[in-house]
């Protein structure tokens, strides 16, 4: 066999189940790049297509390739509620400028169990005032739940938007005790 041929591809998706419905988690040879929310086959097909568009190379479905393995892990643990925070090498490459400023400060800014608010964290990252680009900068993460965009709400109380979906979110912050678990 040629020696190319055990190379891992350059990036490898997978599905795993989680206390919010299926997720895909695809990874690079950097780290985690994109997590895609009720990850169904449409879901799935779609996320794909962006991911080749974006980063010019066709992803390939491999849940058992050592890029996804420690990724795997942790969303699991997370969701069985082993795991307050990730440890995974992240791939940056879906996001920049502005938005990424963003991300990383929430990664880093926001412990599990915490939120912030979009206006509280326009002002960490020196923008106070870009509240609504901070909305953007969420609505654009490639790594919701591992980077947390769930913990960023409103000011005034308001649980604020998000790509999920509200009760999704509204789940996630469950599971971190920010809200009341659903009484059903």
């Amino acid at each position: 066999m040629d020696s190319r041929e055990q190379v891992e591809p350059l990036v490898v998706w997978a599905v795993v189940e989680s206390g919010i419905g299926p997720l895909l988690l695809a990874a690079s040879r950097d780290g985690l790049v994109n997590v895609a929310f009720h990850a169904t086959d449409a879901v799935r097909g779609k996320a794909v297509e962006r991911l080749a568009s974006r980063l010019g190379t066709e992803p390939v479905e491999a849940p058992g390739s050592p890029l996804l393995a420690e990724a795997i892990r942790q969303v699991k643990a997370y969701f069985a509620g082993e795991r307050r925070d990730f440890d995974l090498p992240l791939d940056w490459s879906l996001i920049s400028g502005f938005n990424r400023e963003v991300l990383r400060e929430l990664a880093s800014g926001v412990p599990y169990g915490q939120v912030v608010g979009y206006g509280d964290l326009a002002g960490r990252v020196g923008q106070p005032g870009a509240a609504q680009a901070v909305g953007m900068a969420m609505g654009a993460n490639p790594l919701p739940v591992v980077v947390p965009c769930h913990r960023v709400v409103e000011s005034g109380g308001g649980i604020g938007g998000f790509g999920g979906g509200l009760e999704t979110k509204r789940r996630l912050l469950a599971l971190e005790g920010v809200l009341p678990e659903p009484l059903f």
